[in-house]
This record gives structure tokens, sequence and C-alpha cells, in this order.
């Protein structure tokens, strides 16, 4: 199969370096196009499919991953022309862990070279922004208030020094900010919190386990909210998450559903695949079996 392999030469960290030193056993596979500045990848992306590729790669971490993702989505037929593949070379590589990718480079690759496909359900968000609608695709998950918050304080120098302790420092600081109430409404329930997170996959973050009755194939996104968000909320779910990477039944309400409209009454910021993208109102579908994956 005629493979695109996209990658962000600016990269750091030890699996980057891994894989530059493997370019040319990979380029000798495949094509490879290198991102420059940030939006790149969604366009080579694009120019991937729009060429003839069958599988579209993306080289890097979530970010990476969501601009190829959105990428294929920007040409009609899209998800139905090409098969996504993913090398995780991020910091946390959440969607890499929902599909139980190997981390290490030329495991993660042989497993592309064998090419077997599964179609998992592919989720969109609609908001707008700067007067007008954006659609966004996200593979994993999204997330609107605290985490988003603490998305928008991470600073790029410290994520790459200290990696996914950056998110948590970022979470604490936006702890410290007065929270909005955000208002998650499906066809059957309307529930009200101060962080909403809605789930494609089962992980969040890594290895937290929070929607536990999440499934890539059932068509249905599953929604995680915390009616309140406090120091003694944090506290109250730290055990559990450390230990076993769970929430305490008592600190969240769950549901799933096909649709989701987030609402708030003043600029709540919203984000996807672990990128900030806009702010509130959004509505959240899910289309079954859409997207067309590699996987182990």
């Amino acid at each position: 199969m005629r493979t695109c392999v996209i990658f962000n030469p600016a990269a750091r960290g030890e699996k980057a370096r891994r894989f530059r030193k493997s370019l040319d056993a990979i380029g000798a596979e495949s094509t490879l196009k290198q991102t420059a500045a940030a939006g790149d990848a969604r366009r080579l992306a694009a120019e991937a499919v729009q060429d003839g590729f069958e599988v579209v790669v993306a080289a890097g971490g979530d970010g990476t991953l969501n601009e190829v993702l959105n990428g294929i989505g920007d040409v009609p037929g899209g998800f139905e022309r090409v098969c996504l593949g993913v090398l995780p070379l991020g910091t946390v590589n959440v969607f890499a862990r929902e599909l139980v990718l190997p981390t290490r480079l030329d495991l993660a690759w042989e497993i592309i070279r064998r090419g077997r496909e599964t179609r998992i359900d592919l989720p969109s968000v609609e908001f707008s922004e700067n007067g007008k609608v954006q659609r966004r695709y996200f593979a994993q998950l999204a997330g609107a208030g605290l985490d988003a918050r603490a998305i928008e304080l991470v600073k790029w120098q410290v994520k790459k020094a200290i990696g996914p302790l950056a998110y948590v420092l970022a979470g604490a600081h936006a702890l410290m900010g007065r929270p909005t109430p955000i208002q998650a409404t499906s066809s059957t329930q309307s529930l009200s919190g101060e962080l909403i997170l809605i789930g494609n996959g089962k992980l969040y973050g890594g290895q937290f386990k929070l929607f536990p009755q999440a499934d890539l194939r059932d068509g249905l996104l599953e929604i995680c909210v915390f009616p309140r968000v406090n120091w003694w909320v944090l506290v109250r779910c730290s055990p559990g998450l450390l230990l076993n990477g769970t929430l305490p039944k008592a600190t969240t309400r769950l549901f799933q559903t096909e649709t989701l409209t987030l609402t708030s009454s003043s600029a709540t910021p919203l984000q996807i695949d672990g990128e900030l993208i806009g702010h509130l109102p959004a509505t959240f579908r899910v289309e079954r079996g859409k997207l067309r994956v590699i996987a182990p």
C-alpha cells in the first residue's frame, strides 16, 4: 500500500530522535512529508489523500494526530479513501495507548507495514470561532472547563522539560480560577457541571480510565460530568487515579449519547485530543465506524 508519513522534524525527545535515525529505513518504504509550522500536518494530510496514498501516518503526538485526522476529513470521501496510521512520538499518546500500539518505534512501524485495518467511530464537534462555524474531528477525547483551561496555561518549554507533569502543574494553576457552570444537554437528559469530558475511548491523559463504558465501535460518546471541581474533589480523586487510574463514583456523573451540546454563560475554553481549539457553545456528534485505522 502507498504510505505517506507526516512528521515534525523539530519534534524533541528520545522517541523523535530515534525516529530521525530511522528516516532512511522508513523513507525507503514510504513517502516522508515534513511539517514546518502549526497547521502543516493538516494540509499535508489533505494533499496525501488527493495524491492517492492509501495510508497516511501521523508520526508525533496527539496534536499531530488530530491535524492529520482533520486533513483527511478536509477531502471529500477522505475517510473512505485512506487508512490512518500512528507512530506515537508525543508526550502522552492517548490514542495510541487506546489502540494498544507499542511505544517502540520499530514495533509500531512493523504494525503499519502489516496494514491490518479496523474501523472505529469518528467524533466531531461544531463550534463558532470569530463569527464562523467550525467543524473539527477528534480521535479520542474532548473537554470543556478545567482541563481545557489547563491546556491553555501549559507552557511549551515546561511540557518539553517535564512531560505530562506540565499538565498537572497547569491544572493546579487552573484550579485557582473561578469555574463557570457548563450545561451538558443530550436528547435524553441535561446536567450541569464545572468540567465536562467527552470520551470516544476509555482513556484520558494516558493511563486514566475515566470513561469505563466507552467503546470505539458502539456509535456512542461517553460523557463524564464533574458537578464541582475544587481542591477537595482533587484530594478525593487522587488515590483512585494514582492506584488504579479510576475515579470515585460519587465525584462524577456518567452517561452515553450520540449527540451532546455544551453551553456556558461566559467564554469557556474547549479542547480536543489535548489541543485548545476555541470556546463554548459546542455540539458533538459521532459517526459509527467512519474511521479506518491500522491497529495491532
